[in-house]
């Protein structure tokens, strides 16, 4: 792990993306060689979700490791454009009318960009407070001016729920690679990665968890697959996921222990929240109504991120106090 450290920041990004495509390749061999088999359809249904599913990975990798090559603007544009889309998708499978379409059009052309302008150009402090503090006050009076009072709080909820979720949360993500930390300079894509790649293995072993385990499903009227047992197993997986990346951070191996585990469990419990928030709008996916309302189901994939991404942002100033 010393010898990890000691290497130049150019060798250790060449590093990290050997091993992201390099595992990339055999899980795709891997499913590959696994359709060649003959499959029941319940298995030709399970694969093809997660054929899906690799696909969005392997878009990941590759947007991850353009805005790498095109630096920390770029990357924040392509958040930017993540959390607009996501952002969308929330919107056209909630309940709205025409007065709310005011608070809509400052959210998605003023708040967002400038949410993002702010992680940008590292003004932390009024980055954390914008939307929690001052738009909460502003969404409502835009509303207001409307002129409709017909379920009035529920709609206002909503936008503002949506603004929380698709544009606070995850405009952290860049803010990660622009925060200054002491002997750390030019590595914030790390913590990027350490982020996804933690959150990413806690839903991954959650849902495996899930399967084999017997379940006592919480709240089964949301999920039937989310346990304390099942949560607390891909927590802890995310916890040693983020103790063997440790060398890629500016954590040492108990905070990054540790770090992996709030990042991982709060992952979790995003998904959890957002699956009631599916429910509530009857549909199984935020792109079930693809054909209608033109979304692909991305918000169902960084949902987790964006409830993880402030606190794990959070968290690092924090633990360094700044």
């Amino acid at each position: 792990m010393g010898a990890l450290r000691d290497l130049t920041i150019s060798q250790q990004v060449g590093l990290l993306f050997v091993g992201l495509f390099g595992l990339l390749i055999a899980v795709t061999f891997v499913a590959f060689w696994r359709t060649l088999r003959e499959l029941t359809p319940e298995q030709q249904e399970t694969h093809e979700r997660f054929a899906r599913d690799l696909r969005a990975i392997w878009l990941g990798a590759v947007l991850f490791w353009i805005s790498w090559v095109l630096g920390a603007v770029a990357a924040t544009l392509l958040f930017g454009v993540v959390s607009f889309v996501a952002f969308r998708e929330f919107i056209t499978l909630t309940h709205t009318r025409r007065a709310d379409h005011r608070s809509l059009l400052l959210a998605f052309f003023l708040i967002l960009p400038l949410q993002f302008v702010l992680a940008g150009g590292r003004r932390f402090d009024l980055f954390t407070v914008f939307i929690p503090v001052y738009v909460f006050f502003a969404i409502p009076v835009v509303s207001a001016f409307g002129n409709d009072p017909q379920r009035f709080l529920e709609r206002t909820a909503k936008i503002q729920w949506g603004i929380m979720v698709c544009i606070y949360g995850m405009s952290h993500a860049p803010a990660l690679l622009l925060i200054d930390l002491p002997a750390y300079a030019g590595r914030g894509a790390f913590l990027v990665f350490y982020l996804v790649a933690v959150v990413a293995t806690a839903q991954i072993v959650q849902e495996a968890a899930s399967r084999y385990l017997r379940r006592r499903p919480v709240a089964r009227a949301i999920s039937r697959s989310f346990s304390w047992r099942a949560w607390l197993i891909g927590a802890l997986s995310a916890a040693f996921v983020g103790t063997l990346l440790y060398w890629a951070t500016p954590f040492k191996p108990i905070p990054a222990l540790v770090m992996g585990f709030i990042a991982g469990a709060t992952g979790s419990l995003g998904e959890f929240v957002m699956k009631a928030l599916k429910r509530d709008a009857g549909v199984r996916s935020w792109g079930g109504k693809a054909s209608v309302t033109g979304a692909v189901g991305l918000l169902d994939r960084v949902a987790p991120l964006c409830f993880a991404a402030p606190v794990f942002f959070h968290a690092v100033r924090w633990y360094f106090g700044l």
